[in-house]
C-alpha cells in the first residue's frame, strides 16, 4: 500500500521537485560566484590558533556568506554552539538597558525564553532592565493594525521576526510577507532595527530578508547552510554596524570582529556551504514527500504538500502521544547512526516540556540531517527537518509510516 503511495506521490509531485530543482540551480550559481569574487584557495584553509589574528580564510569566509545573503558583512564563527547562542548574542549586543524588543512572531522558539527574560534567569536580557513586548500572529498572518499601534505609542529599539514555526502549529513565515510588514513598518519608524530567525529557511527562497528591509539575519550552521559539513557553528549576517556591535559581543570590545581563531573550521564550513543548495534541494523534496503521504493517509500535516514553503519543518499532529513516539522512534530507527538506540521522551535544557528526538546524525543536534523532533504536550505534533540526500529521506520516512501505520493498527485492534 505504502510502496504504491509513493510512486503516486512521486508522480503528482514531479512539477514541484522541478521547481525545487530550479532554486538550487539559483543557490548553487551564487554559491559558486561569491567563492569566485573572492578568489578561494587552499591556503585559505590554513589553521589558526590562539588570538586569530590575521585570519585570511575565516575574512574570505565570512565575505562568501555575506555576498550569498545579501548583506553588507558577516560574522561565522565556529565558536557559536547553536543558532540559539547567535540569537542571544545578537539581542545583547544590540539592546541596552532601558531599550525594548518587540517580537512580532508570537512567542519565540523555547530556548530563548531564558535569553529573554520570559521564564526567569537572573543572566536574561530582562536582569538587565531590558523590556519585551510580543504581538501574536492572527491566522498565520503579522497583526499589522497592533504592530503599527505599538510602534507610535511606545519607542522600541529591536523587532524579532522568527520565520520558522518553532514548536508552535503556526505557519513559517514567507520573505514576502516579510517585506511588506517592513515596508508598514519603515512609514511609522525608519530607526527600529529589524533581526530575522532565518533558522531552517536559507535557500528555500530566492530572496533574503536583507533584499525586503530587515537589517541582520541569524541562523544556524547545523542547519541549512552547513549541509551536514560544518561540525558547528552559526552565523550573523546584515549592516555592517550592527555586525560590529555582534563581533564586540561575541568577542570583546576593541577587537571583535578581528579575533577568533579558525581552528581548522573553515574548510568544512566553506564546504558546507558549497554542498547547501543541493541538501537543501534533497531535504525540500523528503518534507514534500513527507506531506503528501502522511495527508493522503488522513493526517494533520503543514505545510500540505502543495503548499508554498518558507523552511525545510514539515509538522505532524497525531493527537496521540503513542504514535508521536512511534513516528519519532521509526526516524531514529533507519538513520545511519545510533540506529539500534530507542529514543524517549526525557527533558531537554532550555524546554518547559520532555522533548522526544530522532537524531541518528554524524553531527550532534543536526537539524539538516533527517531527525524528527516534538514536545510531550498537546496537540502532539512531530517537527520533521532535513534529508541529506531525497532517497535517504524517502528510505526513512517510508518506513517510519510503515511502524506508525503498525502501531495504529495495533491501537484500534486493542
Amino acid at each position: 500500500m505504502i510502496d504504491e503511495l509513493v510512486k503516486k506521490g512521486e508522480l503528482e509531485c514531479t512539477d514541484i521537485f522541478k521547481q525545487i530543482d530550479e532554486t538550487e540551480s539559483y543557490f548553487s550559481r551564487l554559491v559558486l560566484d561569491a567563492f569566485q569574487k573572492e578568489n578561494i584557495n587552499e591556503s585559505h584553509f590554513n589553521m589558526t590558533t590562539g588570538y586569530g589574528y590575521n585570519d585570511l580564510g575565516r575574512d574570505a569566509c565570512e565575505r562568501v556568506f555575506a555576498r550569498v545573503l545579501k548583506g553588507e558583512s558577516a560574522l561565522v564563527r565556529n565558536q557559536f554552539i547553536s543558532g540559539s547562542h547567535a540569537l542571544s548574542t545578537t539581542l545583547f549586543a544590540l539592546l541596552r538597558p532601558g531599550d525594548t524588543m518587540m517580537s512580532i512572531t508570537g512567542l519565540p522558539y523555547d530556548t530563548l525564553h531564558e535569553v529573554i527574560g520570559i521564564k526567569e534567569n537572573p543572566s536574561s536580557l530582562k536582569s538587565f532592565g531590558i523590556h519585551y513586548e510580543q504581538i501574536d500572529l492572527i491566522n498565520d498572518h503579522f497583526d499589522t493594525d497592533q504592530i503599527l499601534k505599538t510602534l507610535k505609542e511606545k519607542k522600541i529599539k529591536l523587532i524579532e521576526i522568527q520565520r520558522s514555526r518553532g514548536y508552535s502549529n503556526r505557519k513559517s513565515i514567507l520573505v514576502k510577507e516579510i517585506g511588506e510588514i517592513i515596508t508598514k513598518i519603515r512609514e511609522v519608524d525608519k530607526e527600529v532595527i529589524i533581526m530575522v530567525d532565518n533558522c531552517y529557511c536559507e535557500m528555500v527562497e530566492t530572496i533574503s530578508p536583507l533584499e525586503v528591509g530587515a537589517n541582520v539575519i541569524v541562523g544556524s550552521l547545523i542547519k541549512n547552510l552547513g549541509a551536514s559539513i560544518a561540525s558547528n557553528g552559526a552565523y550573523i549576517c546584515g549592516d555592517e554596524k550592527l555586525i560590529k556591535l555582534c563581533a564586540e559581543r561575541l568577542n570583546l570590545p576593541g577587537e571583535g570582529i578581528d579575533v577568533g581563531p579558525s581552528l581548522g573550521a573553515t574548510k568544512s564550513i566553506l564546504q558546507g556551504l558549497y554542498f547547501a543548495p543541493s541538501v537543501v534541494a534533497s531535504s525540500l523534496k523528503t518534507a514534500v514527500l513527507t506531506s503528501y503521504l502522511l495527508e493522503h493517509l488522513g493526517f494533520s500535516v503543514s505545510p500540505k504538500y502543495k503548499e508554498p514553503r518558507a523552511d525545510i519543518v514539515e509538522a505532524i499532529t497525531f493527537r496521540n502521544r503513542e504514535l508521536l513516539i512511534k513516528y519519532v522512534q521509526g526516524i531514529e530507527k533507519y538513520s545511519p547512526i545510533d540506529s539500534n538506540t530507542l529514543p524517549i521522551p526525557a527533558p531537554m535544557p532550555g524546554y518547559d516540556d520532555d522533548i522526544i528526538m530522532a537524531s541518528g546524525s554524524f553531527t550532534q543536534g543536526s537539524s539538516i540531517e533527517l531527525s524528527c523532533d516534538g514536545p510531550l504536550r498537546e496537540p502532539y505534533i512531530a517537527y520533521q527537518q532535513g534529508g541529506v540526500t531525497y532517497n535517504y529521506g524517502k528510505i526513512a520516512i517510508v518506513n517510519a509510516i510503515k511502524e506508525l501505520l503498525a502501531k495504529k493498527e495495533e491501537e484500534n485492534n486493542e
